[in-house]
C-alpha cells in the first residue's frame, strides 16, 4: 500500500465480544497472530489470551464503535502489558464521538463504514425516504457539535 492508514503491526486484538469474530477472521486472512483480553467482570478479567512479547505492535479490531469505550479499555489493557497500540479498525462507525475519544488517547481509528455513508446509500438506492435520510443526517451533524 502506498498510503497505509495503519502502522505496521505484528498482532491483532479482537475487542470482546463483537470484535472477536471479526478479529479472528482478519487474523486468519492476513496470517497474523491474534490475542484478546477477558472483558471486565469476567472471572479472569484483564488477562490477555494468546502469545505475545512486550513491545509488539497490536492492531485492535471491533465490529462497531459508538463512544469508543470498549476499544479504549482494550487499548489500556494491552498497553499495561507492554504492547504498542496505535490503530484500531471498526467495521461500523456510528459517528457518536468514538473517533475523537480514541484520538485523544493516541489511537487512530480506521472506520470502514459510517452511519452517514450507510444512510446515503440507503437513500439514493431508494431503500429509505428522504425524510428518514434527513433525520439521520441531522443526528450525525448534532453529534459533531
Amino acid at each position: 500500500m502506498r498510503h497505509p492508514q495503519a502502522h505496521p503491526f505484528t498482532l491483532v486484538a479482537g475487542v470482546p465480544f463483537g470484535g472477536l469474530h471479526v478479529g479472528t477472521a482478519f487474523s486468519l486472512l492476513v496470517s497474523t497472530p491474534m490475542i484478546y483480553i477477558h472483558p471486565p467482570g469476567a472471572a479472569r478479567a484483564g488477562l490477555i489470551e494468546g502469545n505475545y512479547v512486550r513491545g509488539q505492535s497490536c492492531l485492535i479490531i471491533d465490529d462497531l464503535i459508538t463512544g469508543g469505550g470498549s476499544i479504549l479499555q482494550t487499548a489500556a489493557a494491552l498497553r499495561e502489558e507492554g504492547l504498542v497500540v496505535r490503530d484500531a479498525v471498526a467495521l461500523f462507525d456510528r459517528q457518536e464521538g468514538g473517533a475523537e475519544a480514541l484520538r485523544a488517547r493516541g489511537v487512530n481509528l480506521i472506520g470502514i463504514l459510517t452511519l452517514e455513508q450507510t444512510a446515503n446509500y440507503l437513500r439514493y438506492s431508494g431503500r429509505i425516504e428522504a425524510s428518514d435520510h434527513e433525520r439521520v443526517v441531522r443526528y450525525v451533524e448534532a453529534r459533531r457539535g
